[in-house]
Parts: structure tokens; sequence; C-alpha cells
């Protein structure tokens, strides 16, 4: 294959992967932390919801986190 048709399919698949990615984020969010910390949330100490640019960051730094794992473990 020709790296001019591949390199645009590639990056499209990296775009929906991490926009995927920040929607399981958001969701999981509001769907576990008020179980896990009913009395932080009640209180206000942590977010029941939490909003798109809050889960883009966490999206963000979940993809540096697995990044610099799977760089760490390849090093052999």
């Amino acid at each position: 294959m020709r790296p001019l048709i591949v390199i645009p399919g590639v990056t499209a698949l990296g775009l929906v992967a991490f926009a995927l990615m920040l929607l399981v984020v958001k969701l999981l969010w509001g769907w576990t932390i008020p179980d896990l910390f009913p009395g932080a949330v009640a209180q206000g100490l942590v977010a029941a919801k939490i909003t798109w640019v809050t889960a883009l960051k966490l999206t963000i730094l979940l993809v540096v986190l697995a990044g610099i794992s799977g760089a760490a473990t390849h090093r052999g």
C-alpha cells in the first residue's frame, strides 16, 4: 500500500478511537463515581457528573499514561 493512502485512514481511526474514549470516560464517571463515593458526592467534594471539557482532560491524561505504560513495557 502507498503511505499517502494509509495516513488519512490511520488518522481518522485514531480520532474515532479518541472520541469513543472521551464518551466512555464521561459515561463511566456518571455511572460509577456516585456509587463509589456517595458521601463525597453528597458533600460536593466530588462531582457526580463531569463536563465534556473535564472528560477531554481525563481522556488526554489516560492516553498519556497508556503511552508511558506501553513505552515502559516495550523497552525490554
